[in-house]
């Protein structure tokens, strides 16, 4: 078997944890199959990378070699427990990167500017420290193995700095570079970035690591892709608003991209598809529980009698309405106000419309709410449409499974249980795939709607045919 595995910060934020990944790589290998392994930044790390930047731009005797120092410290630390045979050859190389990043941080405090493109040069070093070690350790337990950096690897990016995307070059630059190391060694691959043809480093924005895991688990044509992470896999809800959420065995592909859009911590739709179109199963287990056999992720998922298999919650949005008769048959009302909500990069998580076109319903992240009316009210005052309004005091409510494509009843039992427990519901959304009904609650109202509908699927319970 060829597996790509992928660690995150936490599964890699100190010696201790660290330690663990390299047995759980070294086991595989022992066992005879091959790893290529990604590994994200040590947790903080990438933090502390972006603060410090900042603060070369807007501290005038900001000197980063504190940050530096403390940096180092926890690298050698870490290379001291896990891998003391290699620690002084590992810190030597950490070393000439420390230095290289303490040149460009001096030259973003002389200049005062932070262009997107050294910020992401900036950034990509706490991948760049990580796999060291992690090749380090791998080494002290009798593995060849070597860090590459993602552009090394063969991650050829397109060139928007911060939210890169790989480009369809990177199958071929991925398989020519990484699958003959597979044989003898296991390359420990930097994730989250990458490179444009120009060679100028990228980062793939929220999630990148994933998400270069899965180029590159395509990439090598990787049989399975394992994305280890400090859970046990993807929950039928967050635990913290229901403690009885409990692992869900399998999910196909469109409930996993579903659930990870709409608020569920454990991967990104980015992630999913380049592994989904290549059909490589994805695996996603906990680093501290390896035994736990996790959730599976494949193509069309597994046959179950759930019509309903999780539940998502997301309260940091805001509702924006734009309500008027002028909207009704007007061509181009809608791709007028998408447009001004793109022009200022103002992402639109749900959208809903009445069909009486009298009122757009749209969801944007809280952060973007100023943005998002800002870029609107001109179109007021254009007379596109009459009134725009907004409310921030609203939580959305994902409920997600692929049964509940042409099952009757499913909306009527949705929201009779919320209105058993007196929660009205101020809009709905719902995709031709079937495979989503979300809708918007008081935020206040959140968890009891998130508890309600738990209960009504009984999803703490399980199913014999799971």
């Amino acid at each position: 078997m060829r597996y790509l595995m992928k660690f995150g910060g936490t599964s890699v934020a100190d010696a201790r944890s660290i330690g663990r990944v390299a047995g759980i790589v070294g086991g595989a290998r022992r066992e005879g199959h091959e790893v290529a392994v990604v590994v994200s930044a040590m947790r903080g790390i990438t933090d502390g990378l972006i603060a410090c930047a900042g603060e070369m731009v807007t501290t005038a005797d900001a000197e980063p070699g504190p940050f530096l120092a403390a940096v180092r410290e926890r690298q050698a630390a870490a290379l001291a427990e896990v891998a003391p045979d290699y620690a002084e050859a590992a810190l030597l190389e950490i070393e000439t990167r420390l230095a290289s990043l303490g040149n460009v941080l001096r030259a973003v405090h002389a200049l005062r500017e932070l262009t997107p493109r050294s910020r992401d040069y900036i950034i990509s070093f706490g991948e760049r420290f990580s796999a060291i070690v992690v090749a380090a350790a791998l080494r002290q337990l009798g593995f060849r193995s070597e860090p590459l950096d993602g552009c090394a690897a063969g991650i050829l990016t397109d060139g928007n700095h911060g939210e890169a995307v790989a480009l369809p070059g990177s199958g071929e630059r991925i398989r020519e570079r990484v699958v003959p190391l597979l044989a003898g060694s296991i390359p420990v691959i930097m994730g989250f970035m990458g490179c444009t043809e120009e060679g100028s480093v990228t980062t793939l924005g929220r999630s990148g690591s994933d998400y270069s895991a899965a180029v590159l688990a395509a990439g090598i044509d990787a049989d399975e892709c394992w994305i280890w992470t400090d859970v046990d896999g993807v929950m039928t809800c967050d635990p913290r608003l229901i403690p009885g959420a409990r692992v869900i065995p399998a999910v196909s592909y469109l409930e996993a991209m579903e659930l990870s859009y709409f608020g569920a911590k454990v991967l990104h739709p980015r992630s999913i598809e380049p592994a989904m179109a290549r059909e490589i199963t994805i695996r996603v287990k906990n680093t501290f529980n390896p035994d736990h056999p996790g959730t599976v992720l494949v193509a069309d998922g597994v046959p179950s009698r759930r019509i309903v298999k999780a539940l998502t919650f997301i309260d940091r949005v805001a509702l924006v309405n734009c309500t008027g008769v002028q909207m009704i048959g007007r061509p181009g009302v809608a791709k007028a106000i998408f447009a001004a909500l793109a022009d200022r990069a103002v992402n639109v998580m749900m959208i809903s419309q009445g069909s009486s076109e009298a009122n757009i319903s749209l969801i944007v992240d809280e952060g973007h709410l100023e943005a998002a009316v800002g870029a609107l009210e001109p179109l007021v005052a254009s007379g596109l449409f009459r009134q725009l309004s907004s409310d921030s005091d609203v939580a959305v409510v994902a409920v997600v499974g692929s049964g509940m494509a042409g099952a009757p009843g499913t909306g009527g039992r949705i929201f009779s249980a919320l209105g058993r427990e007196g929660i009205n519901v101020m809009m709905i959304s719902q995709g031709s795939s079937e495979a989503n009904i979300s809708f918007v609650v008081r935020a206040g109202d959140g968890p009891a709607a998130v508890r309600a509908l738990h209960d009504e699927f009984r999803l703490s319970e399980f199913c014999d045919d799971e």
